[in-house]
């Protein structure tokens, strides 16, 4: 297994623009999946507002629902940042997949790859419970996952008002 970074704070927190200055000292072909659907004005200005500040240097891949693909279309050829894990669970609870086999592929696709990858995901457990059963399920499942990919990740930052914390460090190094 090549090295893996999990990335994850709330929302706003920092952890994409984190994540992208960790995953550039990894390497100079830099790839970028992106797993969100553009399906709102909203969302476009998202996705344009990370697009510039990543800039030219990035290879950009969408895959909302196939990230384990993508992972391993990619391995080879450079460092990668996924952004992000809760998304992408997001997409597959809408599409109705099976979001506990997914993650168990995508652990395996993480201890099959040879070139690093980070991995941006939201810290969804910190609020509130929700008021219903989906946004729980949602919550539940994104803990569990966030946990799963943690357990296998080498480093595991937490990125809180803009200041990324290091709660896992690399065992290799």
């Amino acid at each position: 297994m090549c090295l893996t970074i999990l990335v994850t704070g709330g929302a706003r927190s920092g952890k994409s623009s984190f994540a992208e200055k960790r995953t550039q000292k990894l390497g100079s072909s830099l790839i970028y999946i992106a797993t969100s659907e553009v399906i709102d004005s909203e969302m476009k200005k998202r996705v344009a507002e990370h697009q510039a500040r990543r800039g030219s240097e990035w290879q950009t891949l969408h895959a909302p629902l196939k990230l384990i693909e993508a992972l391993i279309e990619t391995d080879g050829k450079g460092p990668c940042l996924v952004d992000c894990l809760t998304i992408w669970l997001n997409n597959l609870i809408f599409h109705n997949e099976d979001t506990a086999a997914a993650i168990k592929e995508l652990i395996t696709a993480l201890k099959e790859r040879s070139d690093p990858v980070v991995l941006v995901t939201n810290e969804v457990g910190s609020g509130i419970v929700p008021e219903n059963a989906l946004a729980r399920r949602f919550r539940d499942e994104a803990g569990r996952m966030n946990q799963s990919i943690s357990q296998i990740a080498d480093e595991v930052y937490v990125s809180i008002s803009g200041i990324p914390l290091q709660i896992k460090p690399n065992p290799k190094i």
